[in-house]
């Protein structure tokens, strides 16, 4: 776990660099997509990159009128125990509003093209919800899972609005409060559609908890249960994954109680854990840290986990740098087949070549960082 001092120091570094890389955001810099780029996620927090304009479509509905957190009452289509939904087939889904497929078509003659474009660009990867705009979300939301429908794949959405993300520090943002948090999820569920969805709920949202009181955590850890709950009522078919941090965080116990309170042992709200998001720790140590995690947590002997696995190929830096470290590489490519038990999938929930500030601006495509994890 990095030190909060780290995130001044990235302040500073982020500030050094940015002029040096100036005279090459022409060439190396992709425009942001219509969906919000998936931030920089360290050992901590996340820096999500500007929203861009909403896409257009057909209103939101209102939000649901604000309920006691810790007694709301979950939307269902029944009242019957929910049954685990069944392993996701089929391939995943490559949302072409992605800021490396941007890069791509705006750059045949950089030199980098080739190796950007193949060993990147054309692999699946999360699509992520940063930014706050209950009045598009919906839209949004359902313009991804509705590509993905259309090719028969598999989409993965990240909604990451939760409020106080980072603990107030450099990712500070999302929902004003945990009611307008509520009503957000409620209008991102409404676009998930009847196809099959993987959903990353809330990176950093339970592993960093230790900044919040008892009380604060306890109605942020409501407020995550009751959005797995909407998510799944919503379609039967959507897997829903919660915060495990990763290998070099929390101990198991410790992430698994919290997860617990989080709703992650529950099927109507959960089908297991996600971890190594926006990080670097191997695959091998993330499956046996996952194995513990859900061992601990309970519930469920369905209960699986996903890993991000987009920038682990080399592991974590021995010195813990978190920011843009130099010498890593891609990690295995994005499957729903990992031959492991309990690993129902590997992902690259954060975009291989996003900057997390050092070698470009945060949460931007950085053709530079791209080539390096794309070569190595």
């Amino acid at each position: 776990m990095v030190a909060a001092a780290s995130l001044v120091v990235a302040a500073g570094a982020v500030a050094g660099v940015l002029a040096a890389f100036e005279d090459r955001r022409a060439s190396d810099e992709a425009a942001p997509p219509e969906v919000s780029a998936s931030p920089r996620l360290a050992p901590l927090p996340a820096v999500p990159s500007p929203s861009a304009p909403a896409t257009a479509g057909s209103a939101s509905p209102s939000p649901s009128p604000s309920e006691s957190r810790k007694q709301t009452p979950t939307p269902s289509r029944t009242d019957t125990k929910r049954e685990r939904t069944a392993t996701v087939a089929g391939r995943l889904y490559r949302h072409p509003d992605s800021p490396v497929l941007a890069w791509v078509r705006s750059h045949s003659g950089d030199p980098r093209h080739a190796v950007i474009a193949s060993r990147i660009a054309e692999q699946p990867a999360a699509v992520w919800f940063a930014d706050y705009a209950p009045d598009t979300v919906t839209d949004r939301v359902a313009a991804v899972t509705s590509g993905g429908a259309a090719l028969g794949r598999v989409p993965v959405v990240v909604p990451y609005a939760i409020p106080g993300r980072d603990c107030g520090g450099h990712s500070q943002g999302g929902a004003p409060d945990l009611d307008a948090y509520d009503a957000w999820i409620d209008r991102f569920a409404a676009g998930l559609g009847s196809g099959e969805v993987i959903v990353v709920l809330e990176p950093d949202s339970v592993a960093q908890t230790e900044c919040l009181s008892a009380g604060d955590r306890a109605d942020r850890f409501a407020s995550l249960a009751r959005a797995g709950r909407v998510l799944k009522s919503a379609t039967p078919r959507a897997r829903v994954y919660f915060d495990a941090g990763h290998s070099g965080w929390n101990p198991p116990a410790t992430q698994a109680a919290w997860l617990r309170q989080a709703g992650a042992a529950s099927p109507e709200s959960s089908d297991g854990i996600f971890s190594n998001v926006s990080n670097f720790h191997t695959t091998a140590d993330e499956v046996a840290y996952d194995r513990r995690v859900l061992d601990a947590l309970g519930g469920p002997a369905g209960l699986g986990a996903v890993i991000d696995t987009s920038r682990n190929g080399n592991g974590a830096p021995a010195d813990g740098e978190w920011c843009d470290p130099s010498g890593r590489r891609l990690g295995r490519t994005p499957t729903l087949s990992t031959g492991e038990s309990r690993i129902d999938a590997y992902l690259w929930v954060k975009l291989p070549g996003e900057s997390d500030g050092c070698r470009g601006r945060p949460g931007t495509f950085t053709a530079s960082y791209a080539y390096d994890l794309a070569s190595s």
